[in-house]
């Protein structure tokens, strides 16, 4: 039996749509977050809150850079 190709889960047309909406996603996590953290006095601040949002905008500008790399020809 032959080896099946390596493919992409995601088809390559969906390339440059996903980096840009993931990227702006994670943007504006990104925002709030700062927004947070000027607007609420440290005695009120939430760890728990800030880990979260943290953690979710990372995760969206992390496939956001990857589909765009991805749709601009750099396949890592």
């Amino acid at each position: 039996m032959a080896p099946k190709p390596v493919t992409s889960p995601v088809s390559e047309a969906w390339y440059p749509t996903l980096a840009v909406s993931m990227i702006a996603v994670g943007l504006i996590i990104t925002a709030s977050f700062f927004i947070y953290e000027a607007t609420v006095s440290r005695k009120n601040r939430c760890l728990a809150k800030e880990l979260t949002r943290g953690a979710v905008a990372s995760v969206f500008l992390g496939f956001g850079s990857l589909f765009l790399l991805l749709a601009s020809g750099v396949y890592v």
